[in-house]
């Protein structure tokens, strides 16, 4: 059961989920604990910080922002 519950953990880290909520989702009473039980699956920030700046590299993106975008065209 602890391997699944570490692999769900993994899962939800590597999909940028939250600290806060994955600690809620794991029953956890405190953050900080999930924080030192987990640190080690989340994602590294260098490679955040290389997709942040491929991402601007690439310029804007065409992306529907509700209603106010359909006057737009």
């Amino acid at each position: 059961m602890h391997v699944l519950r570490h692999f769900y953990a993994s899962v939800l880290l590597d999909a940028d989920e939250t600290i806060k909520a994955l600690s809620r989702y794991l029953g956890h009473a405190d953050a900080g604990l999930t924080l030192r039980t987990y640190t080690h699956l989340m994602p590294s920030s260098e490679l955040r910080t290389r997709n942040a700046v491929d991402a601007l590299s690439q310029g804007p993106q065409n992306h529907d922002h509700g209603p106010e975008a359909a006057h737009d065209e």
